[in-house]
């Protein structure tokens, strides 16, 4: 199974390194279908692979200059609370078979959603200006701590949205917005969120640290990979293979 796992890995970081997106989408359908985990331990063991895994990019972002820390700052106003909140109340309810029907259906409309908002990336930014008129500067603030509530309880239940319904968000009330300082201050929030969910799920005993492991080691060789395919592959092919492989994966979730 360890090297199922590295092999696994090797996979989801391709898909990562390609698309810049999709990883954490596939690797909690993964592990609960291929790796027979408890939804609740595939949630927690995701969380701490996209904590770790997207740490680099975000060091490398800051780095250059691309993340813009106020709205990084607002979300997380949102998201961090949202989150712990989230936890506490898994903490306070137990882990009840309930809990694990709610993470399933979490986790399918959050495949869904991430497929949406991957398939129609280009047409999100087209809507954010039209919605200008309607929100000046001073609404964007709560508007922008609301997305990050939305984002702390849907990571929190389903380890998905932090980074493609995320930059959606960022981009609708932000539409101006350089696409490299999107992805940055995308991720820049997104690292916090999932390393936060991650501990709250730790608590609960949430994780498979071996195969974390094992995930990670095949993780890393695999989104240096992808990085160099994606020159070599048309985008709109990648995307719609992604977008099919999420519906897919959430349609069989919910099922």
């Amino acid at each position: 199974m360890d090297w199922l796992a590295i092999v696994s890995g090797f996979g989801i970081g391709a898909i990562v390194g390609m698309t810049g997106v999709g990883g954490g989408s596939l690797m909690t359908p993964l592990l609960i279908s291929v790796f027979k985990l408890h939804p609740a331990v595939a949630i927690g063991t995701d969380l701490w692979f996209a904590a770790i895994t997207k740490s680099g990019g975000s060091w490398a972002h800051h780095r250059h200059g691309h993340v813009d820390y106020r709205i990084t700052g607002l979300m997380l106003l949102g998201s961090i609370p949202a989150s712990i909140a989230t936890i506490g109340m898994m903490h306070l309810t137990g882990v009840t078979k309930g809990w694990a029907s709610a993470l399933t259906l979490a986790l399918g409309i959050a495949l869904l959603l991430t497929a949406v908002t991957v398939f129609y990336r280009q047409a999100w930014q087209a809507v954010g200006i039209r919605l200008e008129r309607w929100l000046p500067e001073s609404r964007k603030r709560g508007l922008t701590i609301a997305a990050g509530v939305l984002l702390g309880v849907l990571v929190s239940l389903s380890s998905i949205g932090a980074g493609a319904v995320g930059a959606t968000l960022i981009l609708l009330l932000y539409p101006r917005l350089p696409a490299q300082r999107l992805v940055g201050t995308d991720i820049a929030h997104a690292v916090p969120l999932t390393l936060v969910a991650g501990i709250g799920h730790a608590t609960l005993g949430h994780i498979d640290w071996g195969l974390l492991g094992a995930l990670l080691i095949g993780s890393l060789p695999g989104i240096w990979i992808g990085a160099h395919l994606t020159k070599a592959m048309p985008e709109r092919i990648v995307r719609t293979l992604l977008c099919l492989s999420l519906v897919g994966a959430g349609l069989k979730v919910i099922h």
